[in-house]
């Protein structure tokens, strides 16, 4: 039994091999990956970022209504023409890359808050997403993290009025860059 089970592991690594040395598997942007492939990287991303994000604490006070701006003005400069928004479908850029970066409308039903974070500072590896720790301030992650978790509740029109160029104005106003 246990020569079986080492011959098919043989057997299963030399395919591999083949495939790999091969070039067979298409790495082309402008196709999809199998199925089997999602799968895995799905749920090899959901236990990474629980791992990387649990001793992340969630700042106190939270999306409070100038953060909230802030937020919508990161996103709008940042976010939107990758993933959309409530009535705003992503741009032509995002909706070409593989795997097409997927609508933030509903990632509070994937992730924590803390995990937001973590995925927005550190981005993910051959996903397109970038770790933004190097271009934004932790003040402006957590208010795109902010924004993003307020986004299940938005209407189109809040969403509109909130990345409107007069609401990135009031934000500058209130002494803080877009």
């Amino acid at each position: 039994m246990v020569l079986t089970l080492l011959g098919a592991g043989l057997i299963g690594a030399v395919i591999g091999l083949i495939v790999l040395r091969g070039g067979f598997y298409n790495i082309a942007a402008t196709q999809q990956h199998y199925p089997l492939i999602y799968t895995v990287f799905e749920e090899g991303l959901q236990y990474s970022v629980q791992n990387h994000a649990r001793d992340i604490q969630v700042p106190e006070g939270l999306g409070a209504p100038a953060q909230l701006l802030r937020g919508a003005a990161v996103y709008k400069a940042n976010c939107i023409q990758c993933h959309g928004g409530p009535g705003v479908a992503p741009l032509t850029q995002g909706m070409s890359m593989q795997p097409v970066p997927g609508p933030l409308v509903d990632a509070d039903v994937n992730w924590e808050t803390r995990e937001l974070y973590w995925i927005t500072r550190n981005g993910i590896k051959m996903s397109g997403m970038p770790a933004w720790e190097y271009h934004l301030s932790d003040n402006d992650i957590w208010a795109v993290v902010a924004f993003v978790s307020a986004m299940p509740n938005m209407t189109q029109k809040d969403f509109r009025r909130m990345t409107s160029t007069e609401a990135a104005a009031a934000t500058v106003t209130q002494g803080e860059a877009p």
